[in-house]
């Protein structure tokens, strides 16, 4: 019986990987994403086996109109992948507070917002699976990343006590931390840096930067190989 999965930042990248995988293998896919352009163009081709749905995780309606879309066409929902999110990087004192404010209403008010409309779902099913995406930086601080280390931190920690939580009623859930991967993630669309320039940072900041350049699209990580 083919299972259901829902995955977020399914357009590109990881989430993309994952949600390919999954129809390779025979699932059916609810793919999310908030750029609808790409997310219509990588699935072009996948016919009725994917449900492609217009989605920004910080907006917590839209989390809920996904769910009901997805259980109506579907009937369930086996697989959740909390994957949508983005990196605010550069030095902290450099970051404005309402950028801050951003990468957490993403990174974690965003998978809050997905996870707590999926959940009655599996209750109901007393089954489920969770996949949530944190990543390195979200068990070992990085320098120059304070803001996304500290919001995948808030992801372990919400993922260790969740499962917790949850496994009473069938529901499973696995965190999962990884390094470097060749996606998007290092593009100014998913990658952000400070709005303020301090200038004892100066050099820092073009160091972190002359890395970036040499990493971007070169990183080790097959997204294909994760999925």
């Amino acid at each position: 019986m083919s299972k259901i999965w829902l995955v977020t930042g399914a357009a590109s990248g990881l989430g993309a990987g994952i949600a390919r995988a999954a129809l390779d293998a025979g699932d059916l896919v609810v793919a999310a994403d908030i750029d609808t352009a790409r997310l219509s163009a990588a699935y072009a081709g996948s016919g009725d086996r994917v449900l492609a749905a217009n989605l920004d995780i910080r907006d917590a309606l839209q989390a809920e109109a996904a769910v009901k879309a997805a259980v109506e066409r579907f009937g369930r929902i086996d697989i959740l992948v909390n994957n949508a999110g983005y990196g605010q990087f550069g030095p902290f004192e450099e970051i404005a507070p309402e950028s801050a404010e951003r990468q957490f209403a993403t990174n974690v008010f965003g998978t809050f917002n997905v996870t707590r409309a999926v959940l009655p779902v599996m209750r109901r099913q007393r089954s489920g699976y969770l996949i949530n995406m944190s990543s390195n930086g979200g068990f070992k601080g990085v320098s120059g990343a304070s803001m996304y280390s500290a919001s995948k931190f808030a992801i372990e920690g919400f993922s260790e006590a969740l499962a917790l939580e949850v496994a009473g009623f069938g529901i499973r859930l696995t965190l999962v931390e990884p390094g470097a991967f060749r996606t998007d993630f290092l593009d100014d669309v998913a990658l952000k840096q400070g709005d303020i320039s301090v200038d004892d940072y100066r050099e820092f900041r073009a160091r972190a930067n002359a890395v970036f350049a040499q990493r971007n699209h070169r990183q080790v990580g097959d997204p294909a190989k994760l999925g």
